[in-house]
């Protein structure tokens, strides 16, 4: 539903459908990556390097990808972005079938790359509807994310037997597939071109530092940032937890599908949330949401029910902080900015996204599952201080502006 009674484009629904193969995926990987790093890496503090690599290749793209589709359109950027993946699905299958940790380095890479491209369905759903549905575009794309909760992980599962003495092989035929299917599926939308240099007012753009400068740039920012951080954190060591306490690859697959679900289905309502009660009480329950999950992480017995309660609180608390943050950077740019402020919020955000994925695979081998936990709690305490910041202020201007 659209708040002026607009048509929704279809082009949002195909975007959506695009953002729920980018999350199969990345559903299908975040299942997959850490154990196969543990199975190829010699050094098993290296165990998450792949997945690291993947998130540090999505923050290097993160600036091109937005100067690719601001010169050569949304619909190039995203054919390229399919076209390395497919690349990057190859060389995991060679890789996992020759042993060679560093050939599936190479692949995570790739895979980082397309999704660095990806990460900008949300910020074209916004361009192709009017302002006053921009967070209703951004939820619906969102909200293709929960196809992938119940069939990444489980194609996870099901295509590990396409080999039969290399499990984790399957999955990137199927990954493969889905590629594909997502080029498929953008060529037929009707997405935003580059603007012309007679439609583009140089003398408007303001200096990037000007536009990051910005209390609503920093907090929106901040809230996608480490929110993401936190949960990518604790969601990437989840799967090494559950292999340490012994539990099956299909319990895996169980918590992490139910995480994915947390983290898309509330897209269906964010955006009217945003709407009816305004964005800083949905940013300040997602920060209170991730509070949560730590909390039972920490305190509750170990089992896989609480790994999929915790994991839901999660998924939610980063759907609240992120689709949020989205919708609140949208309000510090114009038109003619959105490349370099895009490309400078993903830039940001994906950097501590690789610094969690990154890290959190060393102090889970070092210090253990809570030592995890008890570091995500700075993470979630910063988002929670710039939002109440933002609520202050905002009242602050309000109250000012009756006076």
């Amino acid at each position: 539903m659209t708040t002026s009674g607009e048509r929704m484009p279809f082009s949002v629904y195909l975007l959506s459908m695009c953002n729920a193969y980018m999350f199969i995926g990345a559903s299908m990987l975040i299942t997959v990556s850490a154990l196969i790093g543990f199975e190829l890496a010699s050094d098993k503090r290296l165990t998450t390097l792949p997945l690291a690599l993947q998130f540090f290749a999505i923050m290097c793209s993160s600036v091109p990808a937005s100067y690719i589709m601001g010169r050569w359109g949304r619909k190039i950027g995203f054919l390229l972005a399919g076209s390395i993946g497919v690349i990057g699905a190859a060389v995991a299958i060679w890789s996992i079938l020759n042993a060679h940790f560093y050939g599936y380095c190479v692949a995570t890479i790739c895979f980082g790359i397309f999704s660095g491209f990806g990460n900008y369905y949300r910020f074209t759903a916004a361009e192709v509807v009017s302002t006053a549905n921009k967070s209703t575009a951004i939820s619906l794309v969102m909200a293709g994310g929960v196809i992938a909760a119940f069939i990444g992980p489980n194609l996870a599962n099901w295509s590990s037997a396409i080999f039969a003495s290399h499990q984790f092989a399957g999955p990137f035929v199927v990954l493969m597939g889905v590629y594909l299917l997502s080029m498929f599926t953008i060529a037929f939308a009707d997405l935003p071109v580059r603007m012309s240099a007679e439609v583009v007012d140089r003398s408007q753009i303001r200096p990037l530092a000007e536009l990051v400068m910005q209390p609503i740039f920093i907090v929106a920012v901040i809230c996608q940032m480490l929110g993401y951080g936190a949960m990518n954190f604790v969601m990437s060591s989840t799967p090494l937890a559950m292999e340490a306490n012994q539990y099956a690859m299909s319990d895996t697959a169980t918590v992490i599908q139910w995480h994915v679900v947390a983290m898309f289905a509330p897209s269906f309502f964010t955006g009217y949330l945003i709407q009816r009660i305004s964005i800083v009480p949905v940013l300040f329950c997602g920060a209170l949401l991730g509070f949560v999950s730590i909390a039972i992480n920490l305190l509750a017995p170990i089992s896989v029910a609480n790994f999929v309660i915790a994991l839901i609180a999660l998924g939610v608390s980063w759907n609240f902080l992120f689709v949020g943050g989205t919708t609140l950077l949208t309000d510090a740019y114009r038109p003619e900015e959105k490349s370099r402020a895009q490309g400078a919020n993903d830039l940001m955000v994906f950097s501590t996204v690789t610094l969690t994925a990154l890290t959190t695979g060393t102090v889970h081998h070092l210090f253990g599952w809570y030592m995890v936990n008890i570091l995500a709690i700075p993470m979630l305490l910063i988002p929670l201080f710039a939002i109440v910041w933002l609520w202050r202020s905002n009242n602050h201007l309000a109250t000012n502006s009756l006076n």
